[in-house]
C-alpha cells in the first residue's frame, strides 16, 4: 500500500463512516467512553496550541493556515481571538461542518476562511502553519513530504502532532488498544520524534516548545518549531 492509496482512504474515510463518528467526538453531544476519552485528549492538544498562541500576544497581528482543519475545533477559537485563519481540509464533510459551526460561533463568514483542499496543495504564506492530528494517517515518506510542504507555506512557525513512535506505544497498537473497534479509523502510523524533528530542521526551521498529551486512547506528541 502506497501513500497515495493512504490519500484516498482518509479522504473516502472522512467524507463517509468517519465524518458521522468524527462530527460526534469533536462535539458537545454523547458518546462512549473511548470516543469520550479521544474527545479529552484531542481537545489537550488544541488547548495546549491556543495557550502557546495566545502567550506570545500578537494573535491579532498574524495569519495562521489550519492544515487539515477537521471540524474547525481549533480554526474558529483563533478567529475568536483575532487571528486572520485559513483553514482546509481534504473532506468535503468536514470543512462543511466546520463552515456550520464558524457561522453559528462567530455570526460571520469571512474569518476562518475554509476550504477543500489537499494538504500539499495548499498556497500562499502565512505567519504560523498548524497541522494537529493529521500525520498519523499517512506513512514516513508521505510525512516528509507533507511537512516539507508546509514549511514553505510558513513565514515563521510550524506546529505539528504526531503519535509519537515508542516501544510502549508500538506494543499497544499492536494488541488493539490505541485504536479500538475493528473498521473505526484509517490505518495509524507513529512517527519518530528524531525523524520528524530531522526533517523539521532539513527546511530551516528550529525547535522551540513541546508537549505531550497523553490520555487512555488518545497520545499525542506537539511540536513548535520557527524559522531559522
Amino acid at each position: 500500500m502506497n501513500a497515495a492509496d493512504d490519500k484516498i482512504i482518509v479522504k473516502d474515510y472522512f467524507n463517509s463512516t468517519g465524518f458521522d463518528r468524527w462530527k460526534r467526538i469533536y462535539g458537545d453531544g454523547d458518546v462512549n467512553k473511548v470516543q469520550l476519552d479521544i474527545r479529552n485528549g484531542h481537545q489537550q492538544t488544541v488547548d495546549k496550541v491556543l495557550d502557546w498562541l495566545k502567550a506570545d500576544g500578537n494573535l491579532a497581528e498574524i495569519s495562521i493556515c489550519d492544515a487539515g482543519c477537521g471540524v474547525g475545533s481549533l480554526s474558529i477559537p483563533l478567529a475568536a481571538a483575532g487571528a486572520k485563519v485559513y483553514a482546509s481540509d481534504i473532506s468535503e464533510k468536514m470543512v462543511e461542518e466546520g463552515k456550520a459551526r464558524a457561522l453559528h460561533t462567530l455570526n460571520n463568514n469571512d474569518n476562518p476562511t475554509f476550504a477543500v483542499q489537499d494538504l500539499e496543495a495548499i498556497d500562499g504564506n502565512y505567519h504560523t502553519v498548524v497541522c494537529l492530528d493529521v500525520l498519523i494517517h499517512y506513512p514516513q515518506e508521505k510525512m516528509d513530504e507533507m511537512i516539507s510542504h508546509l514549511c514553505s507555506v510558513a513565514q515563521s512557525r510550524i506546529i505539528l502532532s504526531f503519535a509519537p513512535k515508542t516501544c510502549f506505544l508500538t506494543i499497544l497498537k499492536k494488541i488493539g488498544s490505541f485504536f479500538p473497534g475493528p473498521s473505526k479509523t484509517t490505518r495509524a502510523y507513529m512517527h519518530r520524534e528524531s525523524d520528524v524533528i530531522k526533517v523539521l530542521e532539513k527546511n530551516g526551521f528550529s525547535l522551540q516548545r513541546d508537549s505531550m498529551t497523553r490520555t487512555r486512547f488518545y497520545f499525542s506528541r506537539l511540536l513548535e518549531a520557527t524559522r531559522n
